[in-house]
């Protein structure tokens, strides 16, 4: 950790007053905390899309209360996330990672088609939400 102290009160600081900034390791692990935060928004996305299928447009009321309250949870995990990720990144890993689920999900659960084309298009998602995680700055 670096500790800093303004003794001039610059950048909005009053004079005296410390700050702390996490080191290296910190920012290492504040990261991998907020991937796997977002890998769980995520999850959660795919949860509350297939969630709609059973609200029949919001006149069901339990899979409706289920569904916003998973809806909130993905939300409130992607806000999290964003404490150690850029906007642009973690959104777009967000919205991947729910569109690959509900794909699989849609195959395993509803027998949606399992075309050749459609699974290279779904691991073309993949392979940017993995090089989004390991060639982002963040």
């Amino acid at each position: 950790m670096l500790n800093v102290t303004e003794a001039d009160g610059l950048y909005g600081f009053p004079a005296g007053q410390s700050i702390t900034l996490p080191g290296p390791d910190e920012r290492r692990i504040m990261q991998n905390t907020a991937w796997i935060t977002l890998f769980f928004a995520g999850l959660l996305e795919t949860g509350w899309a297939l969630g709609l299928k059973y609200t029949e447009g919001f006149t069901k009321v339990w899979p409706s209360v289920a569904t916003l309250a998973v809806m909130a949870g993905s939300i409130y995990l992607l806000s999290r996330s964003l404490s150690g990720l850029p906007l642009g990144t973690a959104y777009a890993v967000w919205t991947g990672i729910g569109a690959v689920g509900t794909v699989i999900a849609g195959i395993v659960i509803f027998g949606e088609s399992r075309s050749v084309v459609r699974l290279l298009c779904i691991l073309l998602i993949v392979s940017g939400i993995v090089g989004l995680r390991f060639c982002s700055d963040a």
